[in-house]
């Protein structure tokens, strides 16, 4: 699905976004967070307004963060929603299911509200067969990213 038709899609159900405000972040979540990085609303840095807000937002409920609770009232920016599918197929850097770097152009769905990217349509199939062993592969993968991210500094 084309950065464009999703931001449509979800600019068109923002008032089914799910607030999940309220409830503690798990350590995936700040996993998650660290590397979506910004808000898709105000484009800040997660964490600079305090704990982000978790919600689920479109038809397929992808789980996202936001800085604050002022921007679960606002439309996601187009801008900023490139930049964080940009940064996670950054941090996730190969696919999980055939262990090989992302190709320039990767396909990915949301599997249990998480954005996955994957090299072909048929890595697809085997993701939403057997998600919980590739989701737990994809946290290996931004744990990596985020430490190399800090040993850099």
């Amino acid at each position: 699905m084309s950065y464009a038709r999703m931001f449509f899609a979800v600019a068109l159900i923002a008032s089914v976004v799910q607030n999940v405000y309220g409830q503690q972040l798990s350590e995936r979540d700040h996993l998650r967070a660290a590397v979506q990085d910004i808000c898709p609303v105000s484009g800040k840095k997660l964490g600079s307004m305090g704990d982000p807000v978790k919600v689920a937002v479109g038809p397929a409920h992808e789980e996202v963060f936001l800085c604050c609770k002022g921007c679960l009232s606002k439309q996601i920016k187009p801008e900023y929603w490139a930049t964080i599918h940009a940064n996670i197929a950054k941090a996730q850097g190969k696919c999980p299911v055939m262990d090989k770097d992302l190709p320039a152009a990767p396909k990915w769905t949301v599997v249990e509200g998480e954005v996955v990217y994957v090299c072909c349509p048929g890595c697809i199939k085997k993701l939403t067969a057997n998600p919980n062993g590739y989701l737990k592969q994809v946290d290996a993968y931004y744990t990596a990213y985020l430490n190399s991210k800090q040993q850099v500094r």
